[in-house]
């Protein structure tokens, strides 16, 4: 089944998706279940317009970009390891500031 997402960016992580804060996204079918470790991987690829090392770190969210699943702390929801539910709402919020 393909899941219809919500992703928002903030705080600055907008800048990195062509200054785009919302995405209404769908995943396509895969056999194993979307989890957000996936996820993140398909927004570099996807999404993110310039600069992806300000995103991603390895596998993860740099430090510093908050996770928010259904407006829950990722950290509660089990982080890379979340199983993605059709209409979830994911947002990165960044705490970051340059200057």
């Amino acid at each position: 089944m393909a899941l219809s997402l919500t992703l928002e960016f903030s705080g600055g992580a907008e800048l990195l998706c062509g200054n785009v804060k919302k995405h209404n996204i769908t995943l396509p079918k895969q056999d194993e279940k979307w989890l957000i470790k996936d996820l993140l991987i398909w927004i570099q690829k996807n999404i993110i317009k310039e600069r992806p090392e300000l995103f991603l770190q390895g596998n993860t969210v740099r430090p510093g970009i908050l996770v928010l699943i259904n407006d829950a702390d990722w950290e509660l929801m089990g982080e890379l390891d979340y199983e993605l539910e059709d209409n979830d709402r994911i947002i990165f919020i960044s705490t970051l500031h340059g200057g």
